[in-house]
């Protein structure tokens, strides 16, 4: 047996690989470049189009770009008319943006159980939770593989509700065939770095709904226009443009729009690249006992954003927090991908209590995530490999 580098042996590799990390090349830079060097840095004809690139890729009428993933749920919110009074039901296992969006609308976020399987919102477990009061929902797209969106349709469908795909996870992904961004009322992607695509920091909208582009274009924006058919007083003069919402500076730059248009090219390969990882760890550790792998529900397709790891607790000596400082100083860069939404301090003052959702609470306590990005060197995934066979074989109950 190895002697681990936590307790002083040499780790496996002599520098830190990250869980997930942007691919930059040439053509990216260039595109950036470009811009710097043309007329608009800021609001220009980039917007529009990686607008349509995204829309295209994913087959939706309209795409509309924000500053970051969190502002367009933010206006996703907003567009959904969700207010004072609402509720909206979500994942517990995702960011906080998922929940935060309807806080800032003055909603009331709901919490509902997730499937053991799939790590995803549960259904049944929100139809439990539907009440007069739900304005909408917000299945999570956990790790890339979607929700179970048409029992979610006929929810929404059923009681009137809004659906909004927080799909921050998935694009590239699909359910039933179908590409995830058509799905649902509205969908959220993101683009942050560790990201399949990115703009350094950005999000996006997609919707066949022209009333929610609208509203969405009007809330990233201050919530005013200059569209002629909207305007009070479209007589008044070409400078004139009125404010008709209380919106926000949510916009994306035209430099981010470069880089994103350029990164979408590759969209397809990255994800392939993703799959390929992927099918290297499963193979590597249906061996380990008292490991569980990743589950894949038949109708999807996952696009895979994170994989995430299950350490059994009673099948080890160690705690989670001691396997994860394990992999950490063998130069692993792992990380916990989520802690319950409702478990945060700000979340408790609120008056959210523990043992809400006993699922995903179970969950949070044995997960790690393993780096996963399309940049990985074959020697890359055999050291991951390798190191957690080597935590695995110290603290495993034989």
């Amino acid at each position: 047996m190895e002697k681990l580098a936590l307790y002083g042996g040499a780790p496996v590799r002599t520098s830190v690989l990250s869980y997930g990390q942007q691919w930059i090349e040439d053509h990216d830079v260039q595109a950036v470049v470009d811009t710097l060097r043309g007329s608009f840095i800021t609001q220009g004809p980039n917007i529009d189009a990686f607008e349509r690139a995204v829309a295209d890729s994913c087959g939706a009428k309209y795409a509309v770009a924000f500053s970051n993933g969190t502002a367009a749920l933010h206006g996703a919110a907003f567009a959904a008319g969700i207010g004072p009074g609402d509720e909206v039901i979500t994942s517990p296992i995702t960011f906080v943006a998922s929940s935060n969006c309807v806080l800032y609308q003055g909603g009331t976020p709901v919490f509902a159980d997730i499937r053991p399987d799939t790590y995803n919102l549960d259904p049944e477990a929100v139809r439990a939770k539907i009440t007069e009061r739900t304005k909408a929902l917000i299945p999570v797209d956990f790790t890339g593989q979607p929700a179970e969106m048409d029992a979610f349709r006929r929810l929404a469908d059923e009681h009137g509700l809004v659906l909004i795909e927080d799909a921050a996870h998935s694009i590239g992904a699909t359910y039933k065939d179908r590409k995830v961004g058509t799905l649902a009322d509205m969908t959220m992607f993101s683009f942050h770095p560790v990201k399949h695509i990115t703009t350094g920091e950005g999000g996006i909208i997609v919707t066949d709904r022209e009333e929610y582009a609208e509203k969405l274009r009007l809330f990233r924006s201050h919530g005013i226009t200059r569209d002629a058919k909207l305007l009070t007083k479209p007589d008044e003069g070409p400078w004139y443009h009125e404010m008709h919402e209380l919106g926000y500076n949510y916009r994306m730059t035209d430099l981010q729009a470069a880089l994103g248009t350029s990164q979408m090219q590759r969209l397809d390969e990255f994800v392939a690249r993703r799959r390929e990882i992927v099918a290297a760890y499963d193979q590597a550790f249906v061996e380990f006992a008292g490991i569980v792998t990743p589950f894949q529900h038949e109708d999807t397709n996952s696009s895979w954003h994170l994989y995430i790891l299950r350490f059994q607790r009673d099948k080890f000596t160690a705690s989670r927090k001691q396997i994860f400082e394990a992999l950490r100083a063998e130069n692993i860069g792992v990380n916990v991908h989520y802690i319950p939404v409702y478990t945060q301090p700000y979340y408790q003052g609120l008056g959210y209590e523990k043992g809400l959702c006993p699922h995903a609470e179970a969950l949070y306590e044995e997960i790690i995530t393993i780096p996963l990005f399309p940049k990985m060197s074959a020697e890359d995934i055999a050291d991951v490999i390798r190191a957690v066979g080597k935590v695995h074989a110290h603290f495993y109950k034989a």
